[in-house]
C-alpha cells in the first residue's frame, strides 16, 4: 500500500518566521504535536523543517528562554525527511526505523507539501492488518463447515 493513501492530509504548517508562541498556538489550535515548515518558491508549499512540541519544551521552555522572540526558523529540526506518496508503507517504517524518526512529511513528485504520517498513523494500520489477519482462520472454519454439510 501506498503511504499516501494513509498519510494525513490536512497537515498543520507554518514558515520559519513566526514565532514559537505563535507556533504553540497553532499547535493547540489544530490538536497537533508538530507543524511542518513550509516555504513556496514556486507554488508547491515545499517542507524545509519541522517543529515539534517537545522541541519547544526542551530547547526553549526548559531554558528559560523567550518564547515570543525566537522563531521556528531558530529551533526547527532541518535536516528534515520526507518520504514520497508514491513510497511503500513498509519501507517508510523502515526508513522512520533507520532514520529514528517518529514523523515524515509526505510529499508529490514536485517535492511539495500533501500530508504527514506518523508512527501512531502506521500503528493504526498494522493494527488493522492483524485484525484483517486473524479472521483468515475464522473465515477458513466458517468454509470447512458450509463445504463438510
Amino acid at each position: 500500500m501506498r503511504i499516501g493513501d494513509i498519510c494525513t492530509a490536512q497537515t498543520a504548517h507554518c514558515k520559519r518566521d513566526i514565532t514559537l508562541q505563535a507556533a504553540a498556538q497553532l499547535m493547540r489550535a489544530y490538536h497537533v504535536g508538530d507543524l511542518v515548515v513550509v516555504e513556496q518558491p514556486n507554488g508547491e508549499q515545499i517542507p524545509v523543517g519541522i517543529v515539534t512540541d517537545r522541541d519547544i519544551v526542551v530547547i526553549v521552555i526548559a531554558e528559560g528562554l523567550d518564547p515570543t522572540s525566537i522563531t521556528v526558523g531558530d529551533i526547527m529540526t532541518s535536516e528534515l525527511v520526507t518520504v514520497s506518496e508514491d513510497e511503500d508503507v513498509y519501507e517508510t517504517i523502515e526508513n522512520m526505523r533507520f532514520k529514528g524518526v517518529r514523523r515524515l512529511p509526505v510529499v508529490n513528485q514536485l517535492g511539495g507539501l500533501v500530508g504527514i504520517v506518523t508512527v501512531d498513523d502506521l500503528v493504526e494500520f498494522l493494527a488493522q492488518e492483524m485484525t484483517e489477519l486473524s479472521r483468515v482462520s475464522t473465515r477458513q472454519q466458517s468454509q470447512e463447515k458450509h463445504i463438510r454439510r
